[in-house]
């Protein structure tokens, strides 16, 4: 790979960690979490981490570590790194390549050790519990420290003379689950049921705790998150990213990171300019990302005084309604050729129930002022399916595009330069731990029938583009967002027959509709209930009775209050 910034250490006497993104290099590398965990693996002099990634298509035989091309079968360690829920059948055919068994029931002290971490993991590690040896629920800066200090003291052997293993892995991981906040071991806890299905009990077999609780860094004014890694084979092409903070204060309904990453906070802006220093040295190019970068305290002279050294800036998110002349200015000046706004939902009435905060004349605004400040491009982002939507909803997206195409199109005509507008529409998924996690799905054939309703309201519109995603993958993910271990027989079964979702789902004994259509009671255990993230139920519960009242909350102040249960 031609990369900058690759970590290469000797295998003998080190704990042999393979980190492995369940889907190709050039989506594994796009993701900074990836990165980070990378870093911190190689920051332990006695461990070597090398990565590993889903082959393309055409990719056979066994998977081998980018850096030195080890099997997985070497390491004591195979750390996956989860961001989607869609990227869970790979990991079956990894461990299917490497020769190793797919059930942890299944696997000894001989076997490397399974582990999976990532944002996925703790939203709902439940539909992949079978798979793994243990999972580490949280942020990996607070977690890995008191892993490695498990692992030193019960699990791993080292000896400079011979390569590192394990002695006795279910001790080491009964010692895991008692001792390492975060920390979930799934062979230690039974799930029972009750006769309509729903979960009855969750229950422990050892001394592990009730419930995990979702470890995270307070403070982050001293920890930077940034690219470890520059390579042209990702989606930002050899651009540095930085992380200027986690979680947002919107609170948007639909959104998980609004609530599992709370209280948001954001970094300084003085560690940020040291960061934007060091990518500098590198590349020209600057992404600053985060679920709420224009809630960046100091954003504005950040930005400025960075474009005066002449890099480019490039944000993952931008509000409608955050727009200033400073902001459009840098983006003028970094030469963005395409300006993202999320709407999400088409009606006023619509982005209420959302929570979403910004009106039409917002979104109206911004689009007007993005092309007026020479950015040609815009992308308008949707989602169908939403609690409470109605056939008017749906119409109100074609009705805002077309006026947005109608203040693009004069703005755009007075720089004599006429960009284009792609419409993207993503089928709505309820997420644990959003006041949404009790909703029903919308069916795949609804689903289809308002894609097709706006394609064809939007078509002839010139310089209009609509993408959409394919609700079929959407209801595969709300399956393994919201499901508990039943549903890992769907996925082996997806396994079995090489990715044939169609068959698979034909032949599946587990009632697939249960889990997408089904509106949960608001007493039900669910499968993600074994997570504590310190947001109370009451609070997502009251959050969802306000959506269907139509109305709105504040955004979190971000200081210590008493709203949601977290601080």
């Amino acid at each position: 790979y031609n990369e900058i910034g690759t970590i290469r250490k000797n295998w003998r006497g080190r704990v042999r960690v393979v980190l492995v993104y369940p889907n190709t290099y050039f989506v594994g590398m796009s993701n900074l979490g990836f990165h980070t965990v990378y870093h911190l693996f190689n920051q332990t002099d006695d461990v070597v981490c090398e990565r590993a990634f889903m082959p393309g298509k055409s990719g056979q035989g066994k998977i081998r570590t980018a850096e030195s091309g080890r099997l997985l079968s070497d390491a004591d360690i195979i750390a996956f790194s989860l961001s989607y829920e869609n990227d869970y059948p790979n990991i079956l055919t990894i461990l299917e390549k490497a020769g190793i068994p797919r059930l942890s029931c299944n696997r000894g002290d001989n076997h490397p050790l399974v582990m999976a971490g990532g944002v996925a993991c703790f939203l709902n590690p439940e539909p992949i519990a079978r798979f793994i040896d243990c999972f580490l629920l949280g942020e990996a800066e607070a977690l890995l420290p008191s892993f490695f200090a498990c692992l030193y003291d019960r699990g791993i052997e080292l000896n400079r003379r011979r390569n590192a293993g394990f002695s006795d892995k279910s001790g080491f991981l009964n010692h895991l689950a008692q001792n390492v906040p975060g920390a979930y071991v799934p062979e230690f806890y039974r799930t029972t049921y009750h006769k309509d299905g729903t979960i009855r009990s969750f229950d422990q077999l050892c001394d592990a705790p009730a419930q995990i609780e979702r470890v995270f860094l307070k403070d982050l004014s001293h920890i930077p998150t940034c690219s470890k890694l520059l390579t042209p084979d990702t989606t930002f092409q050899e651009m540095f990213l930085i992380e200027v903070g986690r979680g947002c204060p919107r609170g948007c309904r639909f959104c998980s990171a609004g609530y599992i990453y709370r209280p948001p906070r954001f970094r300084p802006v003085s560690l940020l300019e040291d960061c934007i220093k060091q990518g500098a040295s590198l590349t020209d190019r600057i992404g600053l990302v985060g679920a709420s970068v224009s809630d960046l305290p100091g954003l504005t002279d950040l930005c400025t005084r960075t474009c005066r050294e002449d890099i480019r800036l490039s944000f993952s998110s931008l509000r409608a309604d955050a727009l200033t002349p400073e902001l459009l200015s840098v983006l003028k000046q970094s030469r963005v050729k395409t300006a993202t706004i999320a709407p999400d939902a088409g009606s006023e009435r619509l982005r209420r129930v959302i929570n979403k905060g910004i009106t039409e004349e917002d979104i109206l605004s911004a689009a007007e002022l993005l092309v007026s400040n020479g950015i040609p491009n815009l992308k308008l982002y949707f989602m169908i399916g939403l609690p409470t939507e109605t056939p008017e909803d749906v119409e109100a997206i074609t009705d805002l595009c077309k006026r947005i195409k109608s203040g693009f199109l004069e703005c755009a005509r007075a720089k004599k330069r006429i960009g284009e507008i792609t419409v993207s529409l993503s089928s709505f998924v309820p997420k644990p731990f959003t006041p949404f996690q009790w909703v029903p799905m919308d069916n795949v054939q609804s689903l289809k029938k308002k894609i097709k309703q706006i394609r064809t309201g939007l078509k002839g519109v010139a310089n209009v583009r609509v993408h959409a995603d394919m609700p079929r993958q959407a209801q595969i993910q709300a399956l393994f967002s919201r499901g508990d271990r039943k549903v890992s027989e769907i996925l082996s079964l997806a396994d079995d027959n090489r990715g044939n979702w169609a068959k698979t789902l034909k032949a599946a004994s587990v009632n697939t509709d249960f889990y997408l259509y089904r509106e949960r009671e608001p007493d039900e255990f669910l499968p993600w209930n074994i997570i504590n993230h310190g947001v109370r139920t009451s609070f997502l519960e009251r959050e969802y009775k306000r959506a269907k009242q139509g109305k709105t909350s504040p955004p979190c102040p971000m200081e210590s209050c008493n709203a949601c249960g977290v601080c």
